[in-house]
């Protein structure tokens, strides 16, 4: 077990390094932690490094995309393999808020929202329920 002045001198050099824990991650982006572990499995471009102990360390860039991959899933209406491939391509489809159909109404898009929460959340579940 290290000792706390070893385990500070390591968060201060990773802060340093403009690197950040799933835990931090989580709280900056308001993405729970299993979710985000979910997520790097659907999503090849979201991958933090991993330190020879296991821990997962974001970069900015890690961030910024997992706060583009939230508001595609939740706020845009996409789904996880319709998210995959905006993001692949570039972002250049659907861009202009076209994922929305026209007629739609906001009681709607809470309802939808709801529900692809619901779904993620399962997907997450059910991924950490097979590792073991």
């Amino acid at each position: 077990m290290a000792n706390n002045g070893t385990a500070a001198t390591q968060a201060s050099l990773e802060k340093e390094e403009g690197l950040y824990r799933i835990g931090e991650v989580s709280r900056q982006t308001g993405v729970k932690a299993f979710v985000l572990r979910y997520w790097e499995t659907e999503f090849p471009m979201l991958d933090p490094e991993k330190r020879a102990n296991g821990r997962r360390l974001y970069r900015e860039e890690d961030v910024q995309l997992i706060l583009k991959i939230k508001r595609l899933l939740y706020d845009e209406g996409f789904t996880i393999a319709g998210a995959r491939r905006h993001l692949r391509e570039g972002g250049a489809a659907l861009e202009d808020g076209a994922a929305i159909p026209p007629g739609v109404g906001a009681h709607q898009l809470l309802n939808r929202k709801l529900l692809l929460d619901m779904r993620d959340s399962l997907r997450a579940f059910l991924t950490l329920l097979e590792k073991r």
